[in-house]
Formats: structure tokens, sequence, C-alpha cells
């Protein structure tokens, strides 16, 4: 029997009225074995190929929706894709008399009263509101989701190796164990091309052995084409702009920058441009920070401009599956962090049936231009940067206790640690360190201890009564920067921000001179030392495979046809930089240059294992600085001998560095920015969270086991 054949009437019906040819090869192959069998399954297919429908087409057809409660619970990571997946699913649901109801912060309160007065359907949510429900209406959970049938997960990689994916892992695990029968889940992907990466997935979803992966392999032409504009931190060159408006003026085009500041700039700049020559005025910003009715107007204008071209400079929250109709083209401006995010990036262009994607890069300086290539060359290598798993994730685990202690009128200590147990986001940590953790924050007030049960502490009250509880990620907490009392600008705080560092702010360089955490201060006065700021933007981590690709490209003689010829002029110049050192293997051998009583050493490693490198070195007595765009340190070491002495012995599984880990959290207490929840953690637990997460000390020692230095001739 054919896949159309196996579905119900009504959804036949709205195959017929949509004047489908045929149905994608991802729906063919995910409708007979949805409909055949109660397994999870994880589709993996490349933007617009029509996953929603590949698992909606068959769960609606299989789902016996006359049943009372919620049948259908979809995920989704973000507000705005759940709104633009409404529309579709509603759609098709109007074929089977099914209710659709959106739950979150936004939506209709009415639509939501009605759904909990008659619980059915389906319902679109995102981990967060789901986590509302269980900490102020426990009630709501039992009552809406107690006979779900299937979980439907989107963008399911947006939450891999994130601590929002565990929470998500631990939401699904509370939800499954109020369930009457075990539901099905259907996971979305546009991001997942490698095999070893399934059994993350898998696992992800908590039952591996139930779990298949249905993944459509055709890929999507994609045309690519890079320029390279000398620029600086402070503002994008003219030319840039100049050329990246001729490419926007007669197209619809999607620019994405990477940081805010930088996404204003374009669209403003691009705009003025067009003014100057009578262009058209369709030129939008696009993130978070704004407006959220003017965000869905930029949606709506795109989605609905058959005719009229625009431009929308862009965060990632046009990086994901929100439908803005056809886009031809997609420029990105300076590398992506990750190839992942390239791949989201360049699908959305080309969306429709028959017409290739395609990309427009930009690069504003040498080490950008050598990131992008790596990444295109991987990407076109099937390449993906492997997920970071964090299988001791203490930090979810102190937002789910409170949030188990919230959700109940009190529960007991064997009763909590029980609930903890059997959460499987949490399988690798111990009842023993379940226990101490509670302990911990039953001292700190988080948790009181009333007779034999716990309930919210007063100091945590505060946290657990505010709506910033329920996200596992940060609001930016931005410092007010000032030299001698004047206001300069503002900075969010990040482990980039340090006394005695430099930093770009307001065209200008600028040394941190002091950080006041409680009063959200920081004084700088104007640099004079002549040395290179941090960089200051996205401190996304970079992967190992990235960085050896672009000392690899250095290496090679070979010549890119989608560089333009001052890209090809760039990459010339870093080769001829870089020909002083005899470099055999990518791999193993790394640049060490001498001079002015200074040692440069390029590690062309992952961020992790160079803030790792980082920080032995410093322990070590070794003053370094860390240049994470260039992956190159600067140390105070004249001799080179002596240098190479140091590092021929060292074995980093023979020290322990709890104690310094310790050391560096009591004196600089932002390191732990990455994690929301970790400073609530006794200290040696946030020890172990810089350890795992923000260090790599395992990847670390195997770089030196096999490091080859090789000097400049």
């Amino acid at each position: 029997m054919t896949a159309f054949n196996l579905l119900s009437e009504p959804i036949r019906k709205y195959i017929r009225d949509q004047k489908w040819e045929s149905l994608r090869p991802i729906q063919e192959a995910a409708i007979q074995r949805i409909i055949a069998t109660d397994n999870n399954y994880v589709l993996i297919s490349r933007t617009a190929s029509g996953k929603t429908e590949a698992a909606f087409l068959p769960i609606l057809s299989k789902v016996n929706f006359k049943e009372q409660g919620v049948k259908v619970l979809y995920i989704s990571p973000l507000i705005a894709l759940i709104n633009d997946q409404f529309t579709r699913v509603e759609k098709l649901c109007a074929y089977l008399d099914v209710p659709v109801t959106k739950w979150h912060g936004e939506a209709s309160k009415g639509a939501k009263d009605r759904l909990i007065k008659a619980p059915e359907g389906i319902v679109l949510i995102t981990p967060e509101s789901l986590e509302a429900m269980f900490v102020n209406k426990p009630y709501n959970i039992h009552h809406l989701f107690s006979t779900l049938d299937y979980v439907v997960i989107d963008e399911i990689h947006s939450f891999l190796g994130s601590d929002r994916g565990i929470h998500l892992q631990s939401l699904l695990q509370r939800l499954q164990k109020v369930n009457k029968n075990t539901f099905s889940t259907v996971a979305l992907s546009a991001t997942v091309s490698d095999e070893h990466k399934y059994a993350e997935l898998k696992d992800f979803l908590g039952d591996p052995a139930k779990t298949k992966v249905i993944r459509d392999i055709d890929p999507k032409p994609i045309t690519a084409v890079f320029k390279y504009f000398e620029g600086s931190v402070e503002e994008l060159p003219l030319d840039l702009l100049k050329d990246l408006y001729i490419r926007t003026r007669d197209r619809k085009i999607l620019v994405f920058p990477n940081a805010r500041g930088r996404v204003e700039e374009v669209a403003v700049k691009l705009k003025k441009l067009s003014e100057k020559v009578g262009g058209h005025t369709n030129y939008f910003s696009h993130h978070s920070s704004v407006d959220k009715e003017v965000r869905e107007y930029v949606e709506f204008f795109a989605k609905k401009s058959t005719h009229e071209n625009f431009c929308i400079s862009c965060t990632s929250t046009l990086e994901l599956g929100i439908d803005i109709g056809n886009v031809d083209e997609v420029a990105q401006i300076d590398a992506t962090h990750s190839i992942a995010s390239l791949i989201q990036r360049v699908g959305r262009s080309g969306r429709r049936e028959g017409k290739s994607s395609s990309l427009f890069l930009y690069a504003t300086n040498q080490w950008s231009l050598l990131q992008s290539a790596a990444c295109w060359l991987l990407f076109k290598e099937h390449y993906i940067e492997p997920v970071s798993i964090n299988s001791k994730p203490y930090d979810v685990l102190v937002h789910q206790l409170l949030s188990i202690v919230k959700g109940s009128s009190g529960i007991t200590l064997s009763k909590l640690s029980e609930e903890i147990s059997g959460n499987a986001a949490f399988k690798n940590i111990t009842v023993e360190e379940t226990i101490e953790i509670i302990a911990h924050l039953t001292a700190i007030d988080f948790l009181e201890k009333l007779g034999q049960e716990y309930i919210i502490g007063i100091e945590g009250e505060k946290v657990v009564n505010t709506k910033d509880f329920y996200t596992l990620f940060h609001t930016p907490v931005f410092f007010r920067v000032s030299s001698q009392g004047v206001k300069i600008g503002e900075l969010p705080l990040s482990p980039q921000i340090r006394t005695d560092e430099n930093i770009y702010l307001s065209a200008r360089i600028w040394k941190i001179t002091d950080i006041d955490y409680e009063s959200k201060k920081i004084e700088v006065m104007a640099a004079k030392d002549g040395n290179k700021p941090r960089f200051f933007g996205d401190a996304a981590d970079i992967a190992p495979k990235i960085r050896e690709t672009m000392l690899e490209i250095l290496m090679s003689v070979e010549q890119y046809d989608f560089l333009d010829e001052a890209g090809q002029e760039a990459v010339r110049q870093m080769r001829k930089k870089f020909s002083v050192y005899d470099l055999k293997s990518h791999q193993t051998d790394r640049p060490l240059f001498s001079g002015n009583d200074k040692l440069t050493f390029y590690s062309f490693t992952g961020s992790r294992v160079n803030r790792t490198l980082s920080f032995i070195l410093k322990r070590m007595g070794i003053k370094n600085e860390l240049f994470e765009n260039e992956s190159e340190f600067e140390l105070e070491f004249s001799q080179k001998s002596d240098f190479m002495s140091v590092f021929k012995d060292v074995n980093l599984n023979n020290v322990n560095f709890d104690h310094a880990l310790a050391e560096l959290i009591e004196t600089s207490p932002e390191v732990l920015s990455f994690s929301k929840w970790g400073i609530y953690l006794p200290v040696s637990f946030q020890a172990q969270l810089l350890r795992h997460r923000y260090f790599d000390f395992e990847g670390c020692n195997v770089f030196l086991q096999n490091l080859n230095f090789v000097e400049n001739q």
C-alpha cells in the first residue's frame, strides 16, 4: 500500500485540495513508519523539505481525537515559530475538525481557558511555558496532558548540547510520568547529518532502543560567493555596504551579521543608500530586542511580498524555520560560529521546489575569511560539529529541584531524590550528589525544611516567583561603562570582561580598571599600551575541526573558486605569513614565532581547549594572552628552548585542578556566566561545571601529547 493510501480520507482530501503532485521523500518514509509502529522517530531533512507535514500527516491519520484530552503536544524553541506553525497546522486540522491551541506568554487567554474547560486536540507550546505550568498549575499538567499519544519536537538540533536541551529532557520525563500510557515522540531537524550523532539524538528522547532515525539524504544544490573587504570592528567598510546594496536592491534577501549592533548598522545604512538613489524602502532589522509587533510585521510583510523586494538584517531569530516566504539569497557578514548555523542560514533561501540555495558571504578581516572558508569546505563534506554532552548537569538539577518543590505543597527528601533519580536527564548524577545539593540549597535559604517536608525558602521565593525562573538561558546583564564619571556606553557581562583587559566601545579602545558587580559598573581609561582588545560580540565556541581546517587551508596551495580576487589575495598573504614555518601536518604541527622578548604561538584548536591551555599556562607561571579569534597566544617567554622544555612533560591526567578552579571562581565570578543556575551550587560542583562545560582538560591533554612546535625559519 502506498504512503498516500495509508492516510485517512480527510488528510488525503487535504493533499488533493493543495494540488500536491506527490509526497516528498521524507513524507513518504515517515508516513509508512509512523502509522505502522509506536516507535519514536527523528526526521532529518533539509530546510523546506516538508518535515512538519511528514510528522503531522501520519499522526493526524492515526490518532483518535474523539478521545478526551490533548492528544498531540508540539514543542518549539521559539514563540515566533509556534505562531508560524499554528497557521499551517490549523489549516491541516480543519479537515478533521480538530482544534489547535497556542500556549505561550503571548497567546490568547480565552483560547487557553477554553482548552482547560474541554481538553482536546493539539497544543503548541515552548519548554518555558510547559515549565511554568509544572511550577504554578501542576494540576493542569494532569488535566491536559495525561492522555497524550504524541509529542512533536521541532528544530531539535537547537536543543542538543545545551542547558535548554537538558531542561526539555527533564520536562519530557516528568510529562511521561503523569501520562496514563507511553506517548511516542517525533523530532524534526535539518542539520544533523552525521550518523555518529544519532546515538545522542536517540538518548535525548529517552528510549534509544525504541527510537529510529529517518533521513532524506538528497542534497539541495547551493551556490556560494565569498567577497573580502578589509574592515574594522567599529563599523563596516563603505565599499562592502555599497556592494551589499547592489545585491539587495533587486532581490528578496536575508542578511545575517553576527551581533545585534551590526544588524542595526546594516539595516540603517542600506536604507540610507537606497533613499539616496531612489530605491525601495523595505529594509528591516529583526532580532529579539525588536518589539514583538514590529518583528511580526516584518515576518508578515516578507511572507506576503509576492512582487516587492525586501532586505531583512537579522540575528539567529530568523535562522530557524519561521516561514517568511521565498527568499532569493542569504548574505552572511563574517564567519558563522558553527557549521550547523551556516546550514540553517543557507537553507533559508531557495525554498521553492527546483530552486538552489544561494549564499553570499562578506568577510571583513583575514581570520574571518579563513574561518568562513573552513566552514564552507567542511559543510561541503557534510561535516557538522559534534554535540557537547553535559553528562552531569548539576545547574539544571538546581532548577528542576526548585521546580518540583514549588509545584508540590511540600515534598519529602526521599520523594524528591526519587523524582530526580528516576529522571533520565540526571541519570549520571548520584543520589548522594543530589542530597548534597539539596542540603546546600537549604543552607542558602532556597529550600526550607518543615518537619519531614521541603518547601521553597525565603531566598528561593525571590527567584522562583519571577517570569525569569522558567528559562535556562540568561537574560543579558548589562553593565554601565564610565570613564572618570562620564558614561561611555553599556556592555553585557561575559567572561571576556576582566580588569586590565582592553575593549572596544564607542569607536575607541579602553582598558578596564575596575568592575563593580554589585552596582553593575565598569570603570575604564583610554588604552595606551597598544595591546589588542579582546574580541567582543557573540562569544560562541569554535570547534577544533574548524580550526584544523583553517590551518590546512594555509598549508595548501589550492585556489578556491568561491573566493573573489580580494579574498584570493588575502589567503595568499596569510599563506605567505605562515610559509616561514615548515609545517607538515595540520593535525599536530603548530607555529611558534620568536621575537621582541615574546613568543607567539598559534594553536589552531577549539575554543575550550584554548581556554584550558591559557588557564594551565598561567597556573604554571607563564604569563599569556589568548586572542581567540586568531587562536593566538602571546607568551612572555624570551627563550624558545625554555618554553618547550616546560611543555615537554606536561600530563594533565596526573594533575588535580579542583583547587585552582575553586580559586578562579572566587577571584573571577564572571567565569560562570555561561550557567544561569550554577551560581547556586556548592563551590565544588561549580568547579565541576567549569571543568566540563567551560574548559576541556581531556581534549587539551590529547592536544598537548600530540603537539609538535614548528619554529619560524
